[in-house]
């Protein structure tokens, strides 16, 4: 629609997130136009369910040059005129130069509530350290792993019998109502970041 800001999505995966986020966009609950799905894997599963929506998307996989990824993330996206990045499953560190060239903003979630269990495997760390509550994490994303100013958070408990499987089903179950709306907030200019908290206006 018209107005909406144009968001684009990168995953490595299944795209469980980016689904959630297009329905939300198909319902009304999230005023961006998805104009790309970008994915460093030929054949991650978000790749078709982007095409089976019509999404344009874009392949472009990691060679082991960080900067040369960046400046090639850069190019490919310069004719979608993309406002703000959602990381949905993607499984690279974005590289240092396409953060600082990038023009919008880019926006994470992670299975944890951060600043606990950041980087990869969340969900077994906090099974592994007898946590008893976890969750996930919607943030702006910095040059740190998993460090960027957190945007929401939902809390889900953590059972005895809790292996990764289960708490990974339950925190995703999370992930597909916290992403859709934290970009809805966005999407309202209602994100103010102040140093390393960002406040929600109007709340």
């Amino acid at each position: 629609m018209v107005g909406n800001k144009a968001l684009a999505v990168f995953a490595s995966g299944r795209g469980s997130n980016l689904q959630a986020i297009m329905e939300a966009i198909a319902n009304g609950k999230l005023d961006m136009e998805l104009v790309l799905v970008l994915s460093d894997q030929p054949d991650a599963r978000a790749l078709d369910r982007a095409r089976r929506a019509g999404v344009a998307t874009e392949v472009l996989p990691f060679t082991g040059d960080a900067e040369g990824y960046g400046e090639k993330l850069l190019r490919y996206l310069a004719p979608y005129s993309v406002d703000v990045i959602a990381l949905a499953g993607f499984m690279r560190i974005v590289p240092p130069n396409f953060l600082r060239d990038f023009p919008g903003d880019i926006v994470n979630i992670h299975p944890s509530l951060l600043p606990a269990f950041p980087g990869l495997d969340a969900q077994e760390q906090a099974v592994d350290y007898g946590v008893r509550v976890s969750g996930c994490t919607v943030h702006f994303v910095d040059e740190g792993v998993d460090t960027g100013p957190v945007i929401l958070q939902a809390s889900v408990p953590v059972y005895a019998s809790d292996d990764e499987d289960t708490l990974s089903a339950r925190i995703l179950r999370w992930e597909h109502r916290l992403y859709p709306r934290a970009l809805q907030l966005y999407a309202e200019d209602r994100l103010k970041r102040c140093g390393r908290k960002v406040k929600i206006l109007d709340e």
